[in-house]
């Protein structure tokens, strides 16, 4: 007579996977900014682009790229798009010419005194405090990072 072998592990079901859950969550986060954003004139992406040059202006596109973890020929016609809108502006650069310097204009400048809007409406919408969301932001970003540190070289990006 033959032992059984040991049960096959089994998925568990789909509202306990973390994945699903932050995958929902971001839809839904896109959601509610959007509604903001459209005010504004910009989308998602290209916000998350003017935060980044908001905090750190003339970036190459390889370091924005970077961290959007995005390749850079999917972000090379977003910044198209906002050069030809007037908020930003390509150069290359003079030490490097293989190099794109991203800088905003004085539109993109001044777009960030009225984007203040956009984390206000999450939080008023999500019904959770500054600190709240700050505190699932840091939860989130140490499971990221943990999980950038292991993860193949070959895994999808974007």
């Amino acid at each position: 007579m033959t032992k059984p072998g040991p049960a096959p592990m089994l998925p568990p079901p789909l509202s306990a996977h973390v994945c699903r859950t932050i995958y929902a969550t971001n839809l839904a986060i896109q959601r509610v900014h959007k509604v903001v954003l459209d005010e504004l004139g910009i989308t998602y992406l290209q916000y998350l682009v003017f935060n980044l040059l908001w905090d750190r202006d003339n970036q190459s596109v390889s370091e924005l790229s970077g961290q959007l973890e995005l390749e850079a020929s999917t972000l090379t016609p977003l910044l198209k798009r906002l050069e030809v809108a007037g908020y930003l502006s390509r150069v290359r650069n003079s030490q490097d010419e293989r190099q794109v310097l991203i800088g905003l204009t004085d539109k993109g400048r001044e777009l960030r005194n009225e984007a203040g809007c956009v984390a206000t409406n999450l939080a008023e919408r999500s019904g959770m405090s500054a600190d709240e969301l700050n505190a699932l932001n840091l939860a989130v970003r140490v499971l990221h990072d943990r999980l950038v540190g292991v993860a193949p070289d070959e895994a999808p990006r974007g």
